[in-house]
């Protein structure tokens, strides 16, 4: 059952409703798990929040840094 028309038409001629209840169980098989699957809103909130934590590393890096090359330069301009 690869598309909803050959669903259809396996629904169509089962002949009761065993048969269709059958049917419909093999094709929720068929389904990706729907726990599995992310709304656009929770994918761009786990995106955001992966994006700040990056951020707040890098400045956790860059500022230290930054502080050690000035203090590099002051050192620098102290010795000429």
């Amino acid at each position: 059952m690869g598309s909803v028309v050959e669903l259809y038409e396996a629904l169509a001629s089962a002949p009761d409703d065993r048969a269709r209840a059958r049917v419909i169980a093999s094709a929720f098989e068929r389904y990706l798990h729907l726990p599995d699957l992310v709304t656009r809103q929770q994918l761009r909130g786990e995106v955001k929040t992966e994006i700040e934590r990056s951020r707040n590393i890098l400045l956790m890096w860059l500022i230290p840094l930054l502080f050690a090359q000035v203090g590099a330069m002051a050192a620098l301009v102290k010795l000429l």
